[in-house]
């Protein structure tokens, strides 16, 4: 192979050297060669190609470390997965999309068009949990590893709602903020303290039973955004709420329960989500 500095490879690939040597430090994109007195970078002309992919994945907004993956892997499974990441980015185009109408009608006076709101009763549950402060790239991340291992050592199966795993939102997570947030599954309540100990890294505790307020969510890719309308929704609902029911107060506490999304398996590949508040 033709092997050309940097300075020639950055006019050929039409990239920055701030770019270039951006890539060599997160592993995208590394030199062929490095001058061990000079440092001076060099590169073979076949990375070009491999160059201007990463400034079409980049046009597409994914990050460097995804991208790095995508080099590794063989052309097909790169395409699957540039396929789900746009199927993800589209989703979320929508939902910001359906934020923006949703603040353009409550800041013109309108009533915006919510989410439909249901309840439900849960029952007390015994529960093998995780908690961390997470950010919003941790929290996938920490959900992954959360699922993983229900994978790895599943657990009885509780049937309908009640028996689905859910995340709990302790606090706000995204792009700006970081917080608690807690996985949790429910398990048996006869088996739960046996299960408990083949799961060191899990927690044990009982749910109280409540009451919920919840919207439906198009799983399994929730964004942020989505969850965001979903909150907005609740708390127009328990306003209304209040104002029908007179001298009883219908209060919703997520500081005791803590909002949460429960991801129930309708299929083999199909999963059923909602967002929701406890209320007493």
């Amino acid at each position: 192979m033709e092997e050309i500095g940097i300075g020639e490879f950055a006019r050929r690939s039409r990239l920055s050297l701030k770019a270039l040597r951006l890539y060599d430090e997160r592993g995208v994109l590394v030199p062929s060669r490095v001058d061990q007195a000079s440092g001076y970078r060099y590169y073979d002309t076949a990375q070009l190609e491999e160059a201007r992919l990463v400034v079409m994945l980049r046009q597409l907004q994914l990050p460097l470390a995804a991208i790095k993956e995508l080099l590794a892997c063989d052309p097909a499974d790169a395409a699957a997965r540039i396929a789900e990441y746009w199927r993800g980015a589209e989703a979320a185009h929508d939902a910001r999309r359906e934020l923006a109408d949703y603040l353009v009608s409550r800041l013109s006076g309108k009533r915006p068009v919510m989410y439909e709101v249901a309840t439900r009763e849960m029952p007390e549950r015994s529960l093998l949990c995780v908690k961390r402060n997470v950010d919003e790239q941790g929290m996938w991340a920490f959900g992954k590893e959360f699922i993983a291992i229900l994978r790895e050592r599943p657990l009885p199966k509780i049937e309908g709602r009640e028996g689905a795993f859910f995340c709990i939102y302790w606090a706000w997570v995204s792009a700006d903020s970081d917080g608690p947030v807690e996985w949790c599954r429910p398990v048996p309540e006869a088996e739960a303290h046996a299960l408990a100990e083949h799961y060191p890294e899990l927690t044990l505790r009982t749910e109280p039973a409540h009451r919920e307020a919840f919207v439906a969510l198009p799983g399994p890719l929730v964004s942020g955004v989505q969850i965001q309308l979903a909150a907005e929704s609740l708390r127009a609902w328990a306003q209304e709420q209040e104002q029908g029911v007179g001298d009883k107060q219908l209060t919703l506490k997520p500081e005791d329960l803590g909002e949460r999304i429960t991801y129930l398996a309708t299929g083999p590949t199909s999963v059923d989500c909602d967002f929701a508040v406890p209320f007493a």
